[in-house]
């Protein structure tokens, strides 16, 4: 994909960086390049946008699983237990 332009960042890195982009894995640096070449790339911009609300629907409908009460429970009581740590010393 390409919109026949020159960039300073190819446009199949950026697609291939697509998702750490959006995770913010990136650092400063390589973010600033990708956000560069996207703001200059129509077709990456479009599939840029794609990936991101396909990666906003998968969270909306994956992210709402309940916690099992046991796992919740055993958390609660290890946040106690390291705060009784943390208070006697």
């Amino acid at each position: 994909m390409s919109c026949g332009e020159p960039h300073d960042t190819d446009c199949k890195e950026v697609l291939d960086k697509v998702y750490t982009f959006l995770d913010g894995e990136l650092d400063e640096l390589r973010r600033s390049d990708i956000r560069q070449h996207l703001d200059e790339c129509g077709p990456c911009l479009e599939e840029y946008g794609l990936e991101q609300v396909v990666k906003q629907l998968v969270a909306k409908h994956c992210g709402c699983d309940t916690v099992p009460e046991d796992l919740r429970s055993k958390v609660l009581r290890r946040i106690e237990s390291v705060r009784a740590q943390l208070a006697s010393e």
